[in-house]
């Protein structure tokens, strides 16, 4: 599994982003996964459906599957906050043509795609050295904030940024043993 993250601020552009990666990505006969920081509260199933019923009945996990498509949802009886790896070990990893894209969790340790626009008040990450920023998505010509060196890709271009994750796939292979918790 090859894993990137999306990261910047809310309304540049990462969602797009990733809608074109998926594409982009399919297109090449990829499979693509996405792992999704949500800030607010978020309810993903309809209030009066069977599994919303289950789920308010007090079920930790409800899986619900057809023969086109599986979901869990898992209730949790406190609030807890998952990091990025404790999401990505909850995917299965289909192999070595999986990718995932990572979206919303700006500070994680993986390689990362910082997507930037001038934004009142926007601090970029790389300008911050965030070692884990291996390139910028901008829309082209766009001022950037701080000089790089880092790769600047096109934002409207996902084709061109997915070429770029597979000139060198390997930076990107997830070692989910690496990121093992540490139960005491």
């Amino acid at each position: 599994m090859h894993v990137v993250g999306l990261c910047g601020v809310s309304g540049s552009g990462k969602t797009t982003l990733a809608e074109g990666l998926i594409a982009a990505f399919r297109a090449r006969g990829l499979r693509v996964s996405v792992v999704k920081h949500a800030h607010k509260r978020f309810d993903i199933d309809v209030p009066g459906k069977d599994s919303w019923r289950h789920r308010q009945a007090g079920a930790f996990e409800v899986v619900i599957a057809n023969d086109h498509r599986l979901a869990k949802v898992r209730e949790f009886a406190s609030p807890e906050a998952l990091d990025v790896h404790q999401m990505l070990a909850e995917l299965v990893d289909l192999g070595p043509g999986h990718w995932v894209l990572v979206e919303g969790f700006k500070h994680a340790s993986l390689p990362k795609i910082e997507v930037w626009r001038a934004t009142p008040g926007a601090v970029a990450l790389y300008a911050q050295g965030d070692p884990h920023v291996i390139a910028l998505a901008v829309k082209a010509g766009a001022a950037l904030p701080e000089p790089t060196g880092l790769p600047v890709l096109d934002l409207d271009s996902p084709a061109q940024i997915v070429d770029f994750l597979l000139q060198d796939p390997r930076r990107h292979a997830y070692d989910a043993t690496v990121h093992v918790p540490h139960v005491d």
